[in-house]
C-alpha cells in the first residue's frame, strides 16, 4: 500500500512538440480531470483511499496515453472515458486489474 492511500494513480500528462508522441496529445489532462471527478463522486478519494496525480513523462510515449497504479505497479493504456470508468470500477473498487488495458 502507498503510505496514506490504498491506491495512488499517476496520469502521464507530458507534452512534447509535434510530431513527437506524447500522452497529452491524446487528451491526458482531460482524462486526469475526469478521473478525479469520478473518484470523488464515488467517494473513493482522500487519505486512506485513492489519490489521482498528474505525472511528467513516464517513459511510455509510444504506448500513450498511460497511467500507472500503485502499490500494484499496474500500467494501463486507455482510449476514452469508458476505459477510465472500467479501471476505476474494476481495479480501484473491486481489486481486479483490467487485463485488456494493461501494458
Amino acid at each position: 500500500m502507498t503510505p496514506g492511500y490504498t491506491h495512488h494513480v499517476f496520469f502521464c500528462c507530458n507534452q512534447r512538440e509535434a510530431p513527437a508522441p506524447c500522452c497529452n496529445n491524446h487528451g491526458a489532462e482531460y482524462m486526469l480531470a475526469y478521473a478525479k471527478e469520478r473518484v470523488a463522486a464515488l467517494r473513493l478519494a482522500g487519505p486512506g483511499r485513492v489519490r489521482i496525480n498528474k505525472a511528467g513523462c513516464l517513459g511510455q510515449c509510444l504506448e500513450g496515453p498511460v497511467i500507472v497504479i500503485y502499490p500494484e505497479g499496474v500500467w494501463y493504456h486507455y482510449a476514452n472515458r469508458d476505459d477510465i470508468d472500467e479501471i476505476i470500477t474494476e481495479h480501484l473498487q473491486n481489486g481486479r486489474p483490467v487485463e485488456r488495458l494493461k501494458l
